[in-house]
């Protein structure tokens, strides 16, 4: 049996707010931008996208763990969480898919606290600092690995 051709793509605490919330950082695309890149992205290699949204860790966890069945790798910006979630790390290292970390700003320029990730050295990609372009890349990198 082949492995699914389908990513998971996770957007984590205040990402629905893309657009209005500090467009001077993070740009003006919205959300549904977003989604729509990552799904351009993935139908170039033939994968497909099931995107998640959530502020609660919970359910991005619940999310992850459901992937196991149908995904062959997840994409992540995990938002704040990246600087806080030992569960978020558990979660994504438990499922054993490879995954992408994802961030729109340049985090390694931004406040001393943002610099740290809990997920960089388990992450099979990074992109960071290429505003939502950012995703595009980093399905393109992820879905290579898959393949």
């Amino acid at each position: 049996m082949s492995a699914p051709r389908r990513l998971l793509l996770v957007n984590g605490p205040n990402l629905n707010l893309l657009g209005t919330r500090q467009p001077e950082i993070y740009g003006t695309a919205t959300l549904a931008d977003v989604e729509r890149i990552a799904g351009e992205a993935a139908a170039e290699t033939d994968f497909e996208v099931r995107t998640i949204q959530s502020n609660h860790e919970g359910v991005l966890i619940d999310a992850i763990h459901a992937a196991r069945a149908d995904c062959a790798g997840i994409v992540i910006n995990p938002g704040g969480l990246t600087h806080t979630s030992v569960a978020l790390r558990d979660a994504l290292t438990g499922v054993s898919l490879p995954f992408a970390e994802i961030h729109i700003s340049d985090v390694n320029a931004r406040e001393e606290f943002r610099r740290f990730s809990y997920l960089h050295d388990v992450a099979a990609v990074r992109v960071i600092g290429e505003g939502v372009e950012g995703y595009r890349s980093a399905v393109r990198q992820l879905s290579a690995l898959i393949a």
